[in-house]
């Protein structure tokens, strides 16, 4: 995944040196970046701040993927504007250490493009090169921002298969949910920056809703910044620890660290707790309640897909199956599934599919087995190119072999279990209860 910078605003500190400011002492942001930073002048990245903010504004600065930690970071109120300048009040005391500080001003619209063209540079050389699967899309605020970097990725290369996650960190974003969602692949909610631009009473509010439209959408959802307090310590602290655990009954898919990984002293023991908190929510996640809810959200006439992955669940449940193989080529069927939470792993076998443009030959699949990682259940495969997906008999029986004995090796597979397989077969779809011998 290449989380892009977006229209991110800095303050520059070249000199790298501690920058204590006192509460109730004024400071002045300028654009003028040449300037020394200092207790009173802090230059920033970006000559149209005096023209958004007004007085009374409210600005945050703090350290890169800032925990913020009151002495780590600032709040700062607009008093006036000078020209080019914004002269500010300090509300408490701190000090800034390191050579980038991000600037965000809550609840104002910053005139920059959401994909710079420093990310585009970036995404045409590293990301080509690295074949992303995702690119984070950092501030999205419209849907037109994603329709804008999903042409932009069409033309680089093999990128045109790359997934984009929307990020969510503020109001403009939150107003153009419904909208974003639609033409996102994915969404992450960036409660770092949603804190700051929304009153934090109001964050849990917005994140439950959230991830309730993705649930329903079968889009995947990541929350971000769960237990910023492992940035220093080994352990979360409790409000974190159920924090973690709430995400995962809330129906998120994934939860992405930060500065705890980034620059925290415990980065390995974060995942081992983080992924610990995780498994035992899933344990006590009511399924039932979750598959009841999503069909009666989903209503009458289901489409041909809904309707097939919902009784491949639904009958996976009944006969108490131990897992779901689903044959697929571009994945949309073994999200569709999971889109469901079954209460047994989803084993997607993606299909590769020969294409050619007249000068070589290349197989597709990789992408789309790799995507699959992301959403909540799926554990995906990439199955040998020369069997084919869509079987004209309905005894697919090579790859199922290579799926069974997948199951077997890791686990979730034993003798006497019961499997639900879900394949096309000629332009049908089936659902079928397989019981396995010894």
């Amino acid at each position: 995944m290449l989380d892009t910078v977006g229209p991110e605003l800095q303050v520059v500190n070249k000199s790298e040196k501690a920058i204590s400011l006192e509460a109730d002492a004024t400071v002045i942001l300028t654009p003028d970046e040449g300037q020394e930073a200092s207790s009173n002048l802090l230059p920033i990245n970006f000559d149209g701040l005096s023209k958004a903010v007004k007085k009374g504004d409210t600005i945050f600065i703090g350290q890169y993927l800032f925990t913020g930690s009151e002495t780590t970071s600032v709040w700062l109120e607009v008093s006036e504007v000078q020209g080019n300048d914004v002269v500010c009040v300090i509300k408490n005391t701190a000090t800034l250490t390191g050579a980038l500080f991000t600037l965000h001003a809550s609840q104002i619209r910053i005139e920059l493009p959401t994909l710079s063209d420093k990310d585009k540079e970036v995404i045409s050389s590293w990301g080509v090169k690295n074949k992303i699967d995702f690119l984070s899309l950092s501030y999205t605020r419209h849907a037109e921002d994603v329709r804008h970097a999903r042409e932009f990725l069409s033309k680089q290369g093999d990128l045109y298969q790359t997934q984009i996650f929307a990020k969510i960190e503020n109001i403009e974003g939150l107003n153009h949910f419904d909208e974003i969602l639609q033409e996102a692949d994915g969404i992450i909610l960036s409660r770092g920056n949603l804190g700051i631009d929304l009153p934090p009473e109001k964050v849990f509010l917005f994140q439950k809703a959230a991830l309730y439209k993705c649930n329903m959408a079968g889009k995947p959802a990541v929350v971000t910044r769960v237990v910023d307090s492992m940035t220093d310590n080994l352990r979360p602290t409790r409000a974190e620890a159920t924090d973690v655990a709430n995400a995962v009954l809330d129906g998120s898919d994934a939860i992405l660290l930060g500065a705890e990984t980034l620059r925290g002293l415990y980065p390995v023991e974060t995942i081992s707790t983080v992924g610990k908190i995780c498994a035992e929510a899933e344990k006590v996640f009511n399924q039932d309640i979750y598959f009841k809810k999503t069909v009666k959200y989903v209503g009458e006439p289901m489409t041909h897909l809904e309707s097939i992955a919902s009784s491949a669940v639904r009958a996976a449940i009944k006969v108490k199956a131990s897992v779901i193989i689903c044959f697929t080529s571009s994945g949309r069927a073994a999200r569709l599934i999971a889109k469901y939470r079954p209460t047994m792993p989803v084993l997607s076998v993606v299909i590769p599919r020969l294409k050619t443009n007249q000068l070589k030959w290349s197989f597709s699949g990789a992408f789309e087995a790799r995507q699959s990682l992301i959403v909540r259940g799926l554990f995906p495969m990439l199955a040998d190119p020369r069997h084919p997906a869509e079987s004209t008999s309905a005894t697919n029986e090579s790859v199922l072999k290579v799926a069974l004995d997948y199951g077997k090796a890791s686990g979730v597979v034993k003798p006497h279990d019961r499997v639900v397989v879900c394949q096309k077969v000629g332009d049908a779809s089936v659902v079928k209860i397989i019981e396995l011998e010894d």
